[in-house]
């Protein structure tokens, strides 16, 4: 059976569209340290992928991988799905119980400035564009806090998560790795994610390459717009390969031993073997059984 590994991508969207790069600003993490992955929380992971082979030298265990991208200084994914049009709707709302009262008020003093507090009230709403539709589509401008943010000049607002486009370089060339973007019902990856399967046969280091899409917030005479920008990054597989070995006594396959005790705690017929799936009684088997296996592997 493929073992899953998940490789997360964090990116620093804010200081990555100043820089107009992905260097040193974005991290990478996956659930391999403990088995020789290195660089992790950098931008350099070296992910190792461990496979084996049974002794006739076939491929006994492939690896799949998981491209999880995630925006640093953003809202965080656990945010429920709607909370963005949620505050939209909430904003838009009060806007209209301020402008009720506004128009209840028999003497207005100087309407322009109690209009404009009525503006900031219903913030800024993103134009959709065709690059831009789903979950960017028509919805406010909103801080990290969820409030509604009326002068976007100033930058303090919640990027859209990145996008992983593409995924390609070495490890796809040469036919390591085959990713591809799968539908998913997660609504935190907006329904896609990218996955690959790994040859875990080949032993050696690749590189690959990632195509990632950051959005920068423009403005364009009145009209608010989220701008795709493309940058990539790059990373590496390092495949290492080992046969398949029993996971209780470490060495190669075989038998495996289990010791039988009586009630005194000790066997005077010595170490027996017993036949998995096999039902045990109350009362100890017989040691002139014919001994079956125990066939336990990783």
């Amino acid at each position: 059976m493929a073992q899953q590994l998940a490789i997360i991508v964090l990116v620093d969207i804010g200081n990555a569209l100043e820089a107009n790069s992905l260097r040193d600003n974005v991290y990478l993490f996956d659930n391999m340290k403990l088995h020789g992955s290195e660089g992790q929380g950098t931008g350099g992971l070296v992910t190792a992928i461990h496979g084996a082979y049974w002794r006739d030298g076939s491929q006994a265990t492939e690896q799949v991988l998981n491209w999880l991208p995630y925006s640093l200084g953003s809202l965080p994914p656990t945010v429920p799905r709607g909370y963005e049009s949620e505050r939209a709707l909430q904003s838009d709302a009060q806007a209209l119980e301020e402008l009720d009262a506004l128009t209840a008020k028999p003497d207005v003093s100087d309407p322009a400035a109690d209009l404009n507090e009525i503006r900031k009230t219903v913030g800024t709403r993103v134009k959709t564009t065709r690059r831009t539709k789903g979950r960017l589509s028509g919805q406010k401008v909103i801080d990290l806090t969820g409030e509604i943010v009326t002068d976007t000049s100033a930058g303090t607002y919640s990027y859209p998560a990145p996008v992983i486009t593409d995924i390609y370089g070495q490890a796809v060339d040469e036919k390591i790795m085959y990713p591809a973007e799968y539908g998913s019902p997660d609504l935190v990856t907006d329904g896609w994610y990218w996955s690959a399967t790994v040859d875990s046969s080949r032993p050696g280091t690749y590189s690959y390459s990632m195509r990632i899409q950051l959005h920068r917030l423009v403005q364009r005479g009145s009209e608010a717009l989220w701008e795709p920008v493309n940058m990539t990054c790059e990373s590496a597989l390092r495949v290492t390969s080992e046969p398949k070995y029993n996971g209780f006594t470490g060495s190669g396959m075989g038998l495996l031993p289990i010791g039988s005790t009586g009630a005194s705690g000790s066997s005077p017929q010595g170490a027996e073997y017993f036949q998995p799936g096999s039902q045990q009684s109350g009362s100890q088997q017989s040691g002139s059984q014919e001994p079956g296996l125990v066939g336990e592997e990783r």
